[in-house]
């Protein structure tokens, strides 16, 4: 199967890093025509990327030109982050990515969009979606999504993969300060005011390790809350919960807030964003994974957040170099995102400080 990949930097943008990545990937293909190409670029062509989309084009003579801007690229080859990139996959004509025509079924559609064009409509509307969510390393800067080697003025594109089956996960990598959720029993607007009858507050005092529990000094950007999904005793040993940043708390009336709504009767549990734990979670994600894949895949592509990416793991990818040490030489690309979006647990979901990773293999 002809899937490659090409990575391109240098201090300064231009559209010649386009064309190199995708020259690269070309010729690692043995191509003369592509069917298909992913391109991704750093937010340094979010405000003009058409240059660099005609650029792509001619590298790998073929209009059908899919991507988005993004804080930082990746290819199997290395990571990028703070300076000008260009990151390319090509396909062959034995593997495409193609535009929608009718409403899918079931079918995994690659899905990437602006942060101003998500909405829950179309989230829930028919096939399952997976990708990230463009955008700069603040979330409010420039961004620019495009399919067909044009921006797609909505701010979005989706499309499927024709000649590849494949399968996704989500990694969402955290250490659950408890062993069980905890009943919402009342709340207010984005605050939970309760668990378990008690302030939601106290609950998350309790639960934190002694260094941490100063309400004063709360690594807010390390906690995060955990809503669970059908049976709460085994929800959080099985992964099934959607995680919600921890916006603030208030030591006066004990609640804590949520950047999502809370419901009364859902089953909450706190939880800690930790290098260990999402290197160990990823792990079990790609294992998982090639047992559902049941074969050694083809290529992959990689969402992780911008806030799960070197930054976190010490100066190096540790998401990035797990993948590399299972399967050495795939071809591999992705980009660092403000959101990340996967099938789970029967519905589409956008996740925070998660690495989607979707594997495929020719058919």
């Amino acid at each position: 199967m002809q899937v490659a990949t090409g990575l391109a930097t240098h201090p300064s943008a231009s559209e010649e890093l386009a064309h190199q990545a995708v020259s690269v990937a070309m010729q690692k293909a043995d191509l003369a025509i592509a069917s298909s190409v992913l391109l991704f670029l750093t937010p340094e062509f979010a405000r003009d990327p058409q240059p660099a989309l005609r650029a792509a084009a001619r590298a790998a003579s073929c209009t059908q030109i899919i991507g988005c801007t993004a804080a930082g690229i990746l290819t199997e080859e290395d990571w990028v982050l703070d300076a000008p990139a260009a990151a390319a996959m090509v396909f062959g004509s034995d593997v495409s990515l193609e535009a929608l025509h009718e409403a899918p079924s079931d079918d995994l559609l690659l899905t990437l969009a602006a942060p101003s064009a998500i909405h829950t409509e179309w989230l829930d509307k028919p096939g399952r979606r997976f990708g990230g969510v463009s955008g700069d390393a603040t979330g409010q800067g420039p961004f620019s999504v495009w399919q067909g080697g044009k921006v797609a003025q909505i701010g979005r594109c989706e499309v499927a993969m024709h000649g590849a089956d494949g399968v996704v996960g989500v990694s969402q990598g955290i250490r659950p300060l408890s062993q069980q959720p905890f009943a919402v029993t009342r709340c207010d607007g984005f605050d939970v005011q309760t668990l378990a009858g008690q302030p939601a507050l106290n609950v998350l005092a309790r639960e934190l390790p002694l260094e941490l529990r100063d309400h004063g000094a709360l690594p807010l950007h390390l906690l995060m809350a955990g809503i669970t999904y059908g049976d709460p005793a085994t929800a959080i040993a099985a992964g099934r919960y959607r995680l919600a940043s921890i916006i603030s708390v208030n030591s006066r009336d004990g609640s804590v807030t949520l950047s999502i709504h809370p419901v009364s009767g859902e089953q909450l549990f706190w939880a800690m964003r930790q290098p260990l734990a999402a290197e160990r979670d990823m792990r079990l994600t790609l294992e998982r994974l090639q047992q559902e894949l049941d074969e050694t895949p083809d290529f992959g592509l990689c969402f992780p957040c911008m806030g799960r990416g070197p930054y976190f793991y010490g100066g190096v990818d540790r998401d990035l170099q797990l993948i590399q040490q299972r399967f050495p030489g795939m071809p591999l690309i992705g980009f660092y995102g403000n959101g990340e979006i996967a099938p789970f647990n029967g519905s589409n979901q956008l996740f925070q400080y998660a690495a989607v990773l979707g594997l495929f293999r020719h058919v």
